[in-house]
C-alpha cells in the first residue's frame, strides 16, 4: 500500500487535524505495516496562487513534444508534475482539511489547482469530462469549529466537504471516506469531538483490515 498523507492547517502543533491525520496513517500502517507513506506539508510548501502564466505552462508540459518553460516557472512546474506522479502512485490518501470560513485552506486549494490537470488526472472526451485518477480512496479529515452536519445551515454553507467530494470525484477518486470532528471552537464539546474522531478512524481502519481479509 501507498499512502499519500496530506496536511494543510496553519497551526501547526495545535492543529487538530494535523494530529488525527497522523493517528488515522498510524491505523493504516497497523493494518499494513509495510505500507509506504508519503508527506507532505502543504502549508510549509507556501504554494503561489495559480498565475495565468503558470497554468498554461502546466497545461502544456509534458503533453507537447517539445514545449520550452520559462526558467522562472520550471521550478513550479517540475514540483506540479511531482505532486501529480505522487497522487496517482497513492492507493490511499488521507487529506487533512480543517474548514475556513467555509471553505478549505489555501494550501490545500493550491495543491488541487495543481493535480486537478487535463491529460494526467482527468481528460475530456465527446460524453463529457472522464476521471484518470481512481481505483485510490481518500480518507478526509474534517475539523470544524461548529456543528453543522446534516443540518441546512451546512447545507448552505458547506464549501469544504462538498467541495472535496466534487472535486475529487472529477478525477475519477470515488471511494471517498470522512473522520469529522466538529464543534471544536465550542470549549464544552471540543474534547469529545477529537474523541470521536479518533473512535471513526480506528472504526475505519478496522474495516479496511476486514476488506482486506476477505479479499
Amino acid at each position: 500500500m501507498n499512502i499519500l498523507h496530506l496536511d494543510s492547517s496553519a497551526l501547526g502543533a495545535n492543529s487538530v487535524s494535523r494530529s488525527l491525520t497522523a493517528k488515522m496513517v498510524a491505523q493504516l500502517l497497523r493494518v499494513e505495516p509495510a505500507a509506504d507513506v508519503s508527506y507532505r506539508d502543504l502549508a510549509a510548501m507556501a504554494m503561489p496562487a495559480v498565475t495565468e502564466e503558470l497554468l498554461h505552462a502546466m497545461r502544456r508540459f509534458p503533453n507537447a513534444a517539445e514545449v520550452e518553460i520559462a526558467p522562472h516557472l520550471l521550478p513550479e512546474v517540475t514540483l506540479a508534475q511531482e505532486l501529480i506522479d505522487q497522487l496517482l502512485a497513492a492507493d490511499t490518501v488521507i487529506i487533512g482539511a480543517p474548514m475556513y470560513n467555509f471553505s478549505i485552506p489555501q494550501p490545500l486549494k493550491a495543491w488541487i489547482d495543481r493535480v486537478v490537470m487535463p491529460g494526467r488526472t482527468f481528460r475530456y472526451t465527446a460524453e463529457g469530462p472522464q476521471g484518470l485518477a481512481g481505483g485510490k480512496r481518500v480518507i478526509v479529515v474534517s475539523t470544524r469549529g461548529s456543528r453543522m452536519s446534516g443540518s441546512p445551515y451546512e447545507t448552505a454553507l458547506d464549501h469544504q466537504e462538498a467541495y472535496l467530494l466534487a472535486v475529487l470525484g472529477f478525477i475519477g477518486i470515488k471511494d471517498v471516506k470522512f473522520v469529522r470532528a466538529e464543534g471544536l471552537g465550542m470549549s464544552a464539546l471540543r474534547d469529545e469531538a477529537i474523541a470521536g474522531a479518533e473512535a471513526q478512524a480506528q472504526q475505519l481502519a478496522g474495516e479496511m483490515q476486514l476488506a482486506a481479509e476477505l479479499t
